[in-house]
Parts: structure tokens; sequence; C-alpha cells
């Protein structure tokens, strides 16, 4: 089922379906990793900046219904014990009626890395399987790496990017979450009360699982004094009954002045 409605969106948008010959849009995307600096603790600040023609974007972690989600492998790296993503807030995109959340033109994209030694240097290899749309979306698969040394220098298109993260609930004045659940014919229906200030504008609010296996709808949001209400459908891509943790939900509202990311709900 799942499949087929991702089938519909693209034909809706227009957007590819079949296999796309990479020679034809050489020079689309580029990508590359920005070195960055060691911290006090040990840990390594480093990017990856990709860069994209005019007029063409690629897609946040959740890219919604109409978006290409990207996918990262971290094999090949050496002194690398783990490794954490900053997204930079993300930009809404309108088109044909679909909602894609994403970036253009170029994406300095954070990553915190904890090395298995911090006197040593780092090798860092990623391979990025990404979406590249303006007309047509074009699947890229890119490869980059670099020896981080464990000195290096603040570079302030990381601290750029580390400073457009959204808030915390906190920073926000986030007073409280709450979810409700009503099971439908797929799936569970969810209703999120989120009660804190406006993020401005007309806010989008998008909803994740830790659990790739669960589909959840592009869902609805509306405010309610000084309250964000949104609602979404959920179901299991295989059509198989499922447990759903509220503490492992995260919510990101999007709104004209800033963004908000929230994790998990109460009863």
């Amino acid at each position: 089922m799942i499949q087929k409605l991702l089938s519909i969106t693209c034909l809706l948008l227009g957007l590819a379906t079949f296999p796309v010959h990479a020679q034809s849009y050489d020079g689309v995307v580029r990508a590359e990793i920005l070195p960055g600096w060691r911290n006090s603790d040990g840990s390594h600040t480093a990017a990856i900046r990709i860069s994209l023609n005019p007029g063409w974007k690629t897609y946040w972690r959740a890219p919604g219904d109409a978006g290409i989600p990207p996918r990262f492998d971290w094999g090949g790296s050496r002194n690398l014990r783990g490794l954490d993503i900053t997204w930079p807030t993300p930009h809404v995109f309108q088109q044909n009626g679909m909602r894609s959340i994403g970036y253009k033109q170029e994406l300095v994209l954070p990553v915190r890395i904890t090395p298995k030694s911090a006197d040593k240097p780092i090798r860092l290899k990623a391979h990025l399987d990404i979406g590249v749309c303006r007309d047509i979306c074009v699947p890229q698969q890119i490869t980059v790496k670099a020896e981080l040394p464990p000195g290096g220098k603040r570079d302030a298109r990381i601290a750029a990017a580390l400073a457009d993260r959204p808030l915390s609930g906190s920073e926000a004045g986030l007073r409280t979450v709450t979810c409700r659940l009503s099971p439908t014919r797929d799936g569970l229906k969810l209703t999120a009360r989120i009660d804190m200030p406006s993020a401005g504008g007309t806010e989008v609010a998008v909803i994740e699982t830790v659990d790739p296996e669960i589909w959840i709808a592009e869902g609805t949001a509306q405010r309610q004094g000084g309250t964000s209400v949104t609602e979404t459908e959920m179901m299991h891509v295989e059509g198989k009954p499922f447990i759903l943790d509220r503490s492992t939900l995260r919510f990101t509202v999007l709104g004209a002045r800033h963004a908000v990311d929230i994790r998990g709900c109460a009863g």
C-alpha cells in the first residue's frame, strides 16, 4: 500500500519514477567534508557540505510525503566510536498541493564525532544516498572522505549551521505535550496538543517515530489559543499491528520565526 501511495505521489508531482541516468545530471550536486575542529572534551566537530545548482533542493531527515529521505553510511571511517548529526532548521516547500521539507542551494550538516582515541586523527568517510529535486527528482549517491587532525580550527560555516538548529522545548517556552491515540481501520489516529507560544505564522508540525516500519501521514495543524493541535494517522508499512511508545515520538514545529524540537508526549 505504501509503495502504491508513493508512486501516486510521484505521478502527481511529475517526479521521475524510473531510473535516471546520472550522467544527465552531472554537477547538479556536489559534496565535501568541512574538517572542523577538535573540542576540549576530545570530540570533533566537522560537517558535510552539500552544494546544489540554482533551483535545486535536497531533503531533511523527515522529508514529507513528496520528498526522498536521506541515508548515510559511515562505513570505512576509522577512529570513530560514535557520531551525532545536528540538522539545521529546514524549509517547507509546497508543490501541486503536496508538502516536502528540505533545503535549497546549500546544506551544511554538522556532525559531532566521538573518536576511539582523542589524540589521533579521524578518517571520516561517508556514503550519501540523497534525493535532489527541481522539476523532477534525481537520486544521487556520493562518497566523501577526509582526514580530521586532532587540532583544526573553528569554521564559521559550521558554527552558523549549529546556531540554526531548532530550539529545544524549554528554550521555546514549552509547557506541556499530550497525545491521544485512537484505533483506525489500518492503524492509529494521533492527536497531539502542544502547549507553547506560537513559532510564528502558519505552523507546520512534523511527527517522527523511532520505528522506520511505521508510516506517518502528513498531519494537519491548527492554533487553538496558546496550543498547537496536530492530527495525523499512522500505520505499519506491512499492515501489521504495532505498539506505539509515546516517549519515543519526536515533534518538530516549523514556524516563521523559529522551529522547535520536542521529544515525547504524555497520555
